[in-house]
């Protein structure tokens, strides 16, 4: 098993209490790999902590990336949030710590 920062990296926004982050593979030829790997239920799953209220994945295929909008995790957004630290790059490092299966090579 591997983790996604093996196989993308990630640039993310945010803006009120929604965060978009973009997922960008570092080899185009795992795109398709990754597209099956990073579903918006394992997102969610996986920003369970942060109670989203929605996750929606936009597909990019020609730039080998998707995009990512994550409703309701910033709690009240930015500037009134009491955490610290909870904006959208901090996010998008916990992304990339999401487990992957290993890609399977085609003959």
């Amino acid at each position: 098993m591997s983790f996604l920062y093996d196989h993308a990296h990630a640039r993310t926004g945010d803006k009120g209490n929604r965060v978009n982050i973009s997922l960008i593979a570092y080899d185009a030829a795992d795109w398709n790999w990754l597209v099956q790997q990073v579903t918006p239920e394992r997102v969610a799953e996986h920003f369970a902590f942060r109670r989203p209220s929605d996750v929606r994945r936009y597909l990019l295929p020609r730039l080998a990336a998707m995009n990512f909008v994550l409703d309701d995790v910033l709690d009240g957004g930015v500037n009134d949030t009491l955490n610290l630290d909870m904006h959208g790059k901090s996010l998008s490092f916990h992304l990339l710590t999401l487990p992957v299966e290993p890609r399977k090579e085609t003959p």
